[in-house]
């Protein structure tokens, strides 16, 4: 038994079972979000449930749960049509279900704004004439079609304004600046720029009088539905994003409707306060955002780490300097937030403004949140673990490779920049990966300096100077914090914190996959194959 104990077998054992048991939450919790996640966008089946009270329900079986008694078991029903009842969810005892079907004519409509409607077609309005024969599917999707066509103009006219828009902001601009430099009233510079501003705006002017005639051609087309009690509405056909018939829908059709959604989920927009619609801006805001902060932490880290591993004296400020190298990575992230918003935001941002943009005051361009200064917040948070693992990396290797380098008449640089940073770079890829998982996560911080909730642009577009770093920007990570916390109708809002879990957790996946393929490829290029 004390031979046991000696070699340290009961530590071996509880090493393995607390690897074990971590390992088991992390697959739990993936398996949570997969399951939960990849399940929000299929269009399910919708029950029809008459009550013995005479009333009826239509809505999605969303979960099944014993009743408070424990007498039988109650159900979730998403009723959807937010406008008409004010909630998208209700419970149901089963027992008061007198009957329960799943009738091929209920028709799901999702719309642009208050969620789905669930119900029943009644007829189909176009300038054309009124149908009401059913079915009504052919002559819906007709409509829709006529709508599709009929918005591509306002589409096109949407994108000129936004044009206008910027040629207008850069005048106004150009102004700001003539006046600051005092330049009169009647100075010809000043008085083009107005007259140019003037036409745009009567351009602008033009085309949102088109834009609103057109707009109102849309109110022709309409359809006419009824909820599961009888009650009417009318839906304009520019607010329907998508319709079917789940109940009389086969699995091929079921999946072409889920693989639509997913497509609109990457690359769509937002609406519905982010519940629902797509998530590109904010998967773009996270991936660049990474992008940016490694930009960072990448040089900075292994720079900092290589003076103090190969050139800095061993003293007391070093190691004081390596003792707050480690405890850098205890401090709250908030902490940082609080350090980026005074230190860039009010600091640096404003010293920007004063000096390259005064006329714009006291409207701040640098001098205030943006993906710029958050990505920086969040090198300086991940850079600790970067300088860690690279000195780490340079001291494992062995006193005799630099000796050896040395006296072969290397200088000492070279035998940093050739033996020592190659043999050592899976060791910084390391620290770079657990960096950039960290960044992924991280929302606090971001919070305070540049995230938003909905950002109007993003901060890489088309328009001159294409990169623009004062931009706020989305983020997944607070789009989950928003959408679960602070939304109105969390409820309604659960799928979408499950996708937009799992969307993370992809692209943090994605992104650590391939800088492991890439230290791999350099483990095996400068580890094995030279040495």
């Amino acid at each position: 038994m004390k031979k046991y104990w000696r070699e340290g077998e009961p530590f071996v054992w509880a090493t393995g079972v607390a690897l074990g048991m971590t390992l088991l939450i992390a697959a739990t919790l993936i398996v949570v979000v997969l399951v939960n996640g990849l399940g929000v966008f299929w269009p399910s089946d919708v029950a029809k449930a008459r009550l013995h009270s005479g009333q009826t329900v239509i809505g999605e079986i969303i979960k099944r749960e014993p009743t408070a008694s424990g007498e039988g078991e109650r159900i979730q029903f998403k009723i959807g049509n937010r406008d008409l009842y004010g909630l998208d969810f209700r419970w149901i005892d089963e027992a008061d279900i007198a009957h329960l079907d799943y009738p091929d004519e209920v028709t799901v409509i999702e719309r642009d704004e208050y969620g789905n409607f669930y119900g029943t077609l009644i007829r189909v309005q176009t300038p054309d004439g009124e149908h009401t024969r059913a079915p009504l599917i052919e002559p819906l999707e007709k409509m829709l079609a006529q709508v599709e066509e009929l918005e591509k103009p306002l589409v096109r006219s949407g994108e000129e304004l936004g044009r206008l828009n910027r040629k207008m902001e850069r005048l106004r601009q150009q102004e700001l600046k003539l006046v600051y430099q005092g330049v009169d009233d009647s100075d010809s510079r000043l008085v083009e720029l107005r007259q140019q501003q003037a036409m745009l705006r009567e351009d602008f002017e033009q085309i949102v009088t088109q834009q609103g005639k057109k707009a109102a051609e849309l109110t022709d087309y309409k359809i006419v539905v009824a909820d599961a009690g009888g009650q009417e509405k009318e839906i304009e056909g520019s607010h329907i994003v998508r319709f079917y018939q789940p109940n009389a829908l086969s699995w091929v059709d079921k999946s072409l409707i889920y693989a639509g959604k997913l497509w609109e989920l990457i690359f769509g927009e937002p609406r519905e306060s982010n519940t629902e619609g797509g998530l590109f801006p904010a998967i773009f805001g996270t991936v660049m955002l990474i992008f940016l902060m490694t930009l960072v932490t990448f040089p900075l880290g292994v720079i900092a780490a290589v003076y103090l591993r190969e050139y800095a004296k061993d003293g007391v400020v070093v190691r004081l300097v390596r003792i707050a190298v480690n405890n850098l990575a205890g401090i709250p992230s908030i902490v940082y937030g609080i350090f980026g918003l005074g230190f860039f935001v009010y600091g640096i941002g404003s010293t920007i403004d004063k000096i390259f943009f005064p006329e714009q005051l006291p409207t701040p361009t640098f001098g205030t949140g943006g993906i710029l200064w958050a990505s920086l917040t969040l090198a300086l948070l991940t850079v600790p673990v970067v300088i860690v693992s690279t000195e780490e990396a340079l001291g494992a290797i062995p006193a005799g490779v630099r000796e050896g380098s040395l006296s072969l008449g290397a200088t000492k640089f070279q035998t940093l920049m050739r033996t020592l940073l190659p043999m050592a770079s899976p060791g910084i890829m390391t620290g770079l990966i657990l960096a950039m998982a960290r960044a992924a996560g991280e929302v606090a911080p971001l919070m305070i300096t540049g995230v938003v909730k909905l950002a109007p642009a993003l901060p890489l577009d088309g328009n001159f100077p294409y990169l623009h770093l004062d931009r706020k920007f989305m983020h997944l990570g607070f789009h989950i914090y928003d959408i679960g916390f602070q939304s109105p109708n969390v409820e309604a809002a659960k799928p979408m914190v499950f996708v937009t879990t799992l969307l993370l957790v992809l692209i943090v996946l994605l992104m650590s996959s391939v800088a492991i393929y890439l230290r791999n490829k350099m483990k095996k290029r400068y580890t094995y194959s030279t040495f």
